[in-house]
């Protein structure tokens, strides 16, 4: 059981509601990228900045606000956001690739290998993804937690995690069979659940102090995010949802959906919710905004 969670030291740390929480948090990550590539003009660091534009900022919000709960402010912690943003870009550019899921719309706008082409588009998710580690680095933080905070981070980006959850899912689309719901899940829990649970667990982790209850926060909501991604494949319209919608059924893939139908799914991803905000109990109403951002990804539209 973990033990009672105290908050020691509360400095400009007052909770905000999470659609002022996330905006900022959003606001703060897509500025310091912004502000390192100030100097530069060239069809790659354009590329880089028209990825990182945009999105709901999540990940961001969830290291700022796991910072938050363990006394550290968005002064210290920012880098870290920035550096998930950066590296979520990366994997939205690759992802978006022909020979990915071969996109050409992204967050309402072309994708970036439409709007210049696919060798600016790899450049540029190789520059965003060296980028996120340089960020890390200058996260302000003792170099103990500031190296467990990144092997973290390169473990959730790779074969373990993201990569090899798109590895998965790319071989689903191939296989012979569709993918039973158990597989789904573990694709899932590699592809977008790894960086959630990052996220989570940043603040924690930065402060040298326990970060299961974050963790598993984290894990809960990162399957329900990508439980309410495949029920908007069926319910969104591409306007709203800012890309493609109904690939999936169309090209007759296994997803929660289709594994649980629709009101299943829903129901799912609510229980997924309920579970996520449980494990906050040991942060009492400081971590309310974290409940309201896992409301949050079970009720958006895009």
């Amino acid at each position: 059981m973990a033990d009672k969670f105290i908050i020691k030291e509360i400095v400009d740390l007052d909770r905000k509601p999470f659609p002022e929480a996330n905006a900022q948090a959003r606001e703060i990550a897509q500025n310091l990228i912004a502000r390192h590539l100030v100097d530069l003009d060239s069809p790659v660091s354009q590329a880089m900045r028209y990825a990182s534009n945009g999105g709901k900022g999540l990940r961001a919000f969830l290291v700022l606000e796991s910072a938050r709960l363990h006394g550290i402010g968005s002064s210290r912690a920012g880098f870290a956001a920035a550096a998930i943003e950066a590296l979520h870009a990366y994997s939205l550019v690759h992802d978006d690739l022909p020979c990915m899921d071969d996109d050409d719309m992204r967050r309402g706008q072309p994708t970036v290998h439409r709007r210049w082409d696919e060798a600016t588009a790899v450049l540029a998710g190789d520059a965003l993804q060296s980028l996120a580690f340089q960020f890390l680095v200058l996260c302000d933080c003792p170099a103990g937690a500031k190296l467990t905070l990144i092997g973290r981070f390169a473990a959730a980006a790779g074969i373990r995690g993201m990569v090899g959850g798109q590895e998965m899912d790319i071989a689903a689309e191939r296989a012979a069979q569709p993918l039973t719901l158990d597989e789904i899940t573990c694709l899932q829990a590699g592809k977008t659940g790894a960086l959630i649970r990052w996220s989570a667990e940043a603040g924690a982790v930065m402060a040298g102090e326990n970060h299961s209850p974050l963790g598993r926060y984290g894990e809960e909501l990162g399957l329900a995010f990508q439980i309410w991604d495949d029920v908007l494949d069926v319910e969104g319209d591409a306007e709203t949802v800012g890309k493609a919608v109904g690939k999936d059924d169309a090209a007759g893939k296994a997803t929660f959906v289709s594994h649980l139908g629709l009101d299943g799914a829903k129901r799912r991803a609510a229980e997924l919710v309920e579970a996520a905000c449980d494990a906050l109990s040991v942060y009492g109403n400081e971590a309310e905004t974290l409940r309201e951002a896992a409301r949050f990804v079970i009720s958006r539209r895009k």
